[in-house]
């Protein structure tokens, strides 16, 4: 019962990282390395034109 904890009369366990924080860095990176290129072979990928860029870098923080 070394990871029960007592707190105002009822008992908790602690809380487990689930999803994508229980996922190492490399799990992560391979889930959604494989979401971007799915969506670029569906042809939904956004790849951003130099004017698209520029005004997006324009605004930068400012929303």
């Amino acid at each position: 019962m070394a990871d029960v904890q007592v707190h105002d009369g009822t008992q908790t366990t602690p809380k487990r990282k689930r999803g994508f924080a229980a996922m190492s860095p490399e799990q992560r990176r391979r889930i959604a390395s494989m979401g971007g290129r799915r969506s670029h072979e569906l042809g939904t990928g956004h790849e951003w034109t130099s004017e698209e860029a520029a005004k997006a870098g324009s605004i930068g923080g400012r929303r």
